[in-house]
């Protein structure tokens, strides 16, 4: 290195999406599991139903999003890695909001922001989006790729049911 080579960027100094989306989704699993582990106790009425989605939606599957990026993370911008955070954990706490105030509207905001959320990630989750370093390799990720869109369309068939049984709820 010459004396007038720019210092090289350090690694790690801004925190990566993949590991903020790992990082959040492991703490909704943690917290999900506190909360059903006082739902009985505390009589809370929506309890196993936050529990449950504090762990499913919050937590597991904000895990696989992160961990989709780490093969490519070049593959979306970082302004749309950081959108697909803001946009999911905040849809999130809409929903949630929204579910244990009774306030359908506010689900129907969070739930259009869980739709951008998933839109970005199966932009990033595209076929071709990481590279296989051997044929095996390819196969597994090509096959772990397609598992996770279909996971995530499932998802996002699943966001209306959750709009109409919130306006059931609470008309």
């Amino acid at each position: 290195m010459s004396a007038t080579s720019p210092p090289a960027p350090r690694r790690g100094s801004q925190p990566n999406p993949a590991t903020v989306l790992t990082a959040i989704g492991v703490c909704s699993v943690v917290i999900g599991g506190l909360v059903a582990a006082v739902t009985e106790p505390l009589d809370l009425a929506h309890g196993s139903w936050l529990a449950a989605y504090l762990v499913l939606v919050g937590g597991v599957t904000q895990c696989a999003m992160g961990q989709a990026r780490i093969p490519g993370p070049e593959v979306i911008a970082p302004r749309g890695s950081w959108a697909q955070i803001g946009c999911w954990n905040v849809g999130n706490a809409l929903v949630i909001g929204g579910t244990l105030t009774g306030e359908p509207l506010a689900v129907d905001f969070g739930s259009a922001l869980l739709v951008i959320a998933l839109a970005i990630a199966f932009r990033v989750a595209r076929p071709g989006a990481g590279s296989a370093t051997s044929s095996a390799a390819g196969g597994v990720s090509a096959l772990v790729g397609h598992v996770h869109r279909t996971l995530l369309l499932v998802l996002a068939v699943s966001i209306p049911i959750g709009m109409a049984l919130a306006h059931l709820r609470h008309p």
